[in-house]
């Protein structure tokens, strides 16, 4: 998926409320993903903006949040979702906050549609793309396994089963 934006910001915990210090990446497709550091191995947590952000708000809107210390309230940024929660967040510098605001409010907004290939054309040039529409070329995965390949792959390793006298393919005989 695409990506938007990412880097560093402060995260507050729910429950005691402490900072700490995550690597966000935000994807076209909503999805707001933070990790423990920058090598994205280890994901802390993820929040669907497209279907779960209410609102998101900067600076002076984070009524009754202290940011981390040394830094300004013109830094922070919550993301109030639907469930009436909220993810409160700290920017390094105040453009920063209103940068992940701006990312975040349009990967909210964005049209995402999915498309397969149509037949014969199979390349991403061949679909046409409406104004402000992200379109998203879905390709079939080549390893994945139909279910007449499935019952093809059943009925030769039943009928080599067989041929062995192997104990395994017994029961289908009974």
């Amino acid at each position: 998926m695409a990506l938007v934006k990412s880097g560093w910001l402060w995260r507050q915990s729910s429950i005691l409320r402490r900072w700490k210090r995550n690597w966000f990446v935000l994807y076209l497709d909503g999805s707001l993903v933070y990790y423990h550091d920058q090598t994205q191995r280890d994901m802390d947590g993820r929040i669907h903006v497209k279907y779960s952000c209410r609102d998101v708000r900067t600076g002076r809107e984070c009524r009754d949040v202290q940011p981390p210390e040394g830094k300004s309230r013109d830094c922070l940024l919550t993301i109030v979702l639907r469930d009436g929660s909220k993810t409160t967040l700290c920017a390094e510098s105040e453009d920063d906050a209103i940068a992940w605001k701006m990312a975040v409010l349009e990967a909210k907004s964005t049209p995402v549609r999915l498309h397969a290939p149509k037949q014969g054309h199979p390349h991403p040039a061949f679909c046409l793309a409406a104004p402000g529409v992200t379109h998203v070329i879905v390709r079939e995965d080549p390893y994945r396994v139909s279910g007449d390949q499935m019952a093809l792959g059943l009925l030769a390793g039943a009928a080599t089963g067989a041929a062995l006298g192997s104990f395994m393919w017994m029961p289908c005989w009974f």
